[in-house]
């Protein structure tokens, strides 16, 4: 298999006007399930809205084009969300934007000396335990919002820092708040399940919405035509505005620079997890073969310029991509076109998303962080695992959620290795 080999150059080999609608189709109701979960993962991740946006428009285009997999959608995801508010507090957005050409750089080097194919390895406890951390930090983080709760002037990052300021504040909580973000909750979850219950047209409506976006305008109407006035997007960034992404080199500060190495190394890693995971399951669905070394060179590109026009990191997006699939994308044109299409929002529409109000953020990453939680492979490891699988998958979900993924992950190696060193010697003095 070549290095470098981008599928969309392939993908045109017999490409006719069925596969263009099927993939135009596909791409823009990906950016309509993208639009509201870039939004809320930039949010999330103590950025702005639209440096969300820009990440999915810049980097989902970049990676599409360049790269190794015929239908991986990319764009923020929930996992990077601790790490980047991390970063951001520590050593401001000069620092994250460092830390995520750094990121791209090293992503970059990885596809080029062909450690893509490696990535499997990694132990699938330690994916388990820290996808199930990052899970619970983000479902911390947005009881905030969805409550309603004042702070008085306290900007946690930590998840225990923030549960603190939760008990210490709860009695502040806004009926009004909670009463919107459970409507919102409330048509998330029974969307869902009328998608798979019904048949029909109504299935196909029920499917082919997202319950993301309905939970959006009806929330936005609610604030607007009800007395249940809440905080909204625009309340936060009131000088939210639209317009192009704008290039911008980040100032290279040695002591930034030293400061954000190993953020700058477990993006990159988690990145690579991340998206190499995501085409492994694309893969599966439409019996296609990805070029992970491509992939990884894709992503690197795509992490530099996502960086260098203010947006944060970017990985491969298993559940947009899974959707991008179902609807009918067989080439990276479908990509391309969901990234052409928030780009049109971003210009044109950017003055409705701060109509958004807070609390459908809160409840849209509350499904976020259960979709993502993973806690049936967890109770499943729990129940039938042996006991170092079942330690390395609590000590890395322990550590993610109370210090961070940075040590979480490397804990989580080196506890492995360990069981893996001790079950082979045992292995060789029964043999």
């Amino acid at each position: 298999m070549k290095l470098f080999s981008p599928k969309l150059f392939s993908a045109f080999k017999g490409y006719n006007g069925h596969k263009l609608v099927s993939d135009l189709v596909a791409g823009l109701i990906v950016a309509i399930i993208a639009l509201p979960l870039s939004i809320a993962l930039a949010i999330a991740s103590g950025a702005s809205p639209a440096q969300g946006l820009y990440t999915a428009i810049i980097a989902g285009f970049v990676i599409a084009l360049l790269g190794g997999s015929n239908v991986n959608i990319s764009g923020p995801t929930a996992a990077f969300a601790t790490i980047v508010a991390g970063v951001i507090a520590s050593n401001g957005f000069e620092g994250l934007v460092l830390a995520t050409v750094m990121a791209g750089i090293i992503l970059i080097v990885l596809g080029v000396c062909r450690v893509g194919n490696l990535i499997k390895y990694m132990p699938h406890t330690i994916t388990v335990g820290f996808t199930s951390g990052v899970a619970v930090t983000i479902l911390i983080g947005q009881i905030k919002d969805f409550f309603g709760l004042d702070f008085g002037g306290a900007k946690p990052v930590e998840a225990g820092e923030k549960l603190i300021e939760i008990f210490k504040n709860f009695g502040t909580l806004s009926i009004k708040s909670l009463a919107v973000g459970a409507i919102g909750l409330a048509i998330l979850i029974v969307w869902n399940v009328l998608g798979q219950k019904t048949k029909g047209v109504a299935k196909v409506i029920f499917t082919k919405i997202p319950a993301s976006i309905i939970a959006v305008i009806v929330g936005i109407l609610i604030v607007q035509f009800t007395p249940l006035k809440v905080a909204t997007i625009g309340t936060l960034y009131p000088d939210l505005s639209a317009g192009l992404p704008k290039f911008s080199l980040p100032s290279f500060k040695l002591d930034t620079l030293i400061a954000v190495i190993p953020d700058a190394f477990t993006i990159a890693i988690l990145a690579a997890i991340e998206s190499l995971l995501s085409c492994v399951v694309s893969d599966k669905m439409i019996g296609d073969e990805h070029n992970s070394n491509t992939e990884l060179i894709a992503l690197g590109a795509g992490n530099v310029c996502s960086g260098l026009f203010g947006g944060i990191p970017a990985t491969g997006a298993i559940a947009r991509t899974a959707a991008n699939v179902k609807n009918g994308g067989r080439t990276p044109v479908a990509g391309i076109v969901h990234a052409l299409v928030l780009l049109l929002f971003l210009v044109v529409l950017m003055p409705v998303a701060k109509l958004i109000p807070m609390p459908i953020i809160a409840a849209i990453l509350f499904m976020v962080a259960y979709n993502m939680s993973e806690w049936r492979e967890f109770v499943g490891i729990c129940k039938t695992g042996k006991v170092g699988n079942i330690i390395v998958l609590a000590v890395t979900f322990l550590l993610t959620v109370i210090l961070n993924l940075v040590f979480a992950i490397a804990v989580g190696i080196v506890l492995s290795l360990i069981f893996w060193l001790i079950a082979k010697k045992k292995a060789k003095k029964n043999a």
